[in-house]
């Protein structure tokens, strides 16, 4: 209990770019949560190609589902220090969410695997939120130089892109998707080896940033 009151204590004053700041303990909980939302879409992504492989398409929703929700949550709690980037990955994961309601909606729960297997072109419906997971490895290896970050960005644009071109067979595509997921959750597991700074990032880049944003606003006129 000492030790976990000590990771959510604030940090001292640390000089950035645009000045010194403080890591406070709300930021460490942000940090926390994203990370333990990392590790569970990477679960869940896991789990539902090993039962895919296993059992068959029919239950893998509910990973899909495990999946699509922790990723959301792991945008929601990201630091990224250029807004409109933080908002396109938001923006391409409420996309995707629509186009699995639509597949969901046309094939059926229990069939929404198994329709995109078959149907390659519905793989464009739910690409977006795979677009906002590959934003996230970037993110990743752009901050930290994780290799395992880098995999995820490649592999997983070629596994949808391939499939959804019907360049590359089925096996080609779930092993790049398999590969993609076991390099998300050792990316998850190295993650709890960084201090809660290194997520945080420089908060006066942030501050910077934000009052840049707002001098460049226009005043509303009200009446």
């Amino acid at each position: 209990m000492k030790e976990l009151n000590s990771y959510f204590k604030s940090s001292d004053p640390i000089k950035g770019v645009y000045g010194d700041f403080i890591v406070t303990s709300e930021d460490k909980k942000e940090v926390l949560l994203y990370r333990f939302s990392i590790i569970s879409c990477a679960l869940f992504f896991s789990i539902g190609l090993a039962q895919w492989f296993i059992n068959g398409s029919s239950q893998v929703w509910i990973c899909f589902a495990g999946l699509v929700i922790s990723l959301g949550l792991s945008l929601k709690w990201i630091h990224i220090y250029l807004r409109r980037l933080h908002q396109a990955l938001v923006l391409f994961w409420v996309i995707g969410c629509i186009g699995l309601g639509v597949i969901t909606y046309h094939f059926g729960l229990t069939n929404v695997v198994h329709g995109l297997q078959e149907n390659p072109k519905w793989v464009f419906l739910v690409g977006p939120i795979f677009v906002s997971l590959t934003g996230v490895g970037f993110k990743e290896f752009f901050c930290f130089r994780r290799i395992e970050a880098i995999g995820i960005t490649i592999f997983i644009p070629i596994a949808f892109i391939g499939h959804l071109t019907e360049l590359t067979n089925e096996k080609f595509t779930f092993a790049l998707l398999a590969l993609s997921a076991l390099l998300l959750l050792i990316l998850g597991i190295r993650k709890f080896d960084l201090p809660a700074e290194a997520d945080v990032g420089d908060k006066s880049v942030f501050d910077f940033l934000e009052s840049q944003r707002i001098l460049n606003t226009p005043d509303v006129e009200t009446s």
